[in-house]
C-alpha cells in the first residue's frame, strides 16, 4: 500500500483513519489561510479549501496525501469555531430546534494526480434552552469546533436526527474517503 499522509492536526480525523484500518500514516499539518472566493456554494467552499490545503503539503511521489475541510452552514451562512463563550451561545441558540448542514471537502493527491469530492449531511438539533446550552459550553467542548458542538461528545445530546454520513459530521466522511482511496488503488476491506 502507498504511504498515507494525513494533512490535518485533527485528533478526530486521526481516530477515524485508525478506525477504518489505516494505522500507519504520517501527520503533516498544512499552514494555509482558510480563504475562498465569494459566490461559491457550501460544497464548493470546502472543496476549494481542501485543495488549497493539499497543495500546501510537501510530499513524495509514492505518498497519498489526504486533506479535508469541514464547515457548518445554517441557512447558507458559515458557522466557524466560536471566538468565545458568548459566540458559542449565539451559534447554539441559532441551531436549536433547526436543521443545518455539515459539509466536508476531501482531497487525495499522489504525485500530479489529485481528486476532490464533497459530502453534505443534514443535522437536526432539538430545541434547547439557554440554561442547557450554557452548561454545555461551560464544559469546554464547543470551543474548538465548527458550529460550536462536537457530535462525538456531549454535543450528541443536542442532536435529534442526522440525515447522511455521521462521520462527516465528525469531520471525515469515511465511506467517501474509502471510495476515493479505491480510485488510487487502495482497498480497505
Amino acid at each position: 500500500m502507498a504511504r498515507i499522509v494525513l494533512a490535518s492536526g485533527s485528533p478526530r480525523r486521526q481516530e477515524l483513519l485508525t478506525r477504518i484500518g489505516i494505522r500507519d500514516f504520517t501527520v503533516r499539518v498544512p499552514q494555509v489561510e482558510e480563504w475562498y472566493p465569494q459566490g461559491l456554494t457550501p460544497p464548493e467552499i470546502v472543496s476549494y479549501i481542501s485543495r488549497e490545503k493539499s497543495q500546501a503539503v510537501p510530499s513524495e511521489e509514492d505518498e497519498i496525501v489526504i486533506t479535508a475541510d469541514t464547515m457548518v452552514f445554517l441557512d447558507q451562512q458559515r458557522l466557524g469555531k466560536p471566538k468565545d463563550e458568548a459566540d458559542a451561545l449565539r451559534m447554539l441558540t441559532d441551531l436549536a430546534g433547526r436543521r443545518h448542514t455539515v459539509c466536508t471537502g476531501v482531497t487525495l493527491r499522489q504525485g500530479q494526480r489529485s481528486l476532490t469530492r464533497a459530502q453534505s449531511t443534514d443535522v437536526y438539533f432539538r430545541p434547547a434552552g439557554r440554561e442547557e446550552l450554557t452548561a454545555y459550553i461551560r464544559g469546554g467542548e464547543p470551543m474548538d469546533k465548527a458550529g460550536a458542538y462536537g457530535v462525538q461528545g456531549q454535543g450528541a445530546l443536542l442532536v435529534e436526527r442526522i440525515d447522511g454520513d455521521f462521520f462527516n459530521v465528525m469531520g471525515l466522511p469515511v465511506l467517501l474517503l474509502s471510495r476515493m482511496l479505491a480510485e488510487f488503488g487502495v482497498t480497505l476491506l
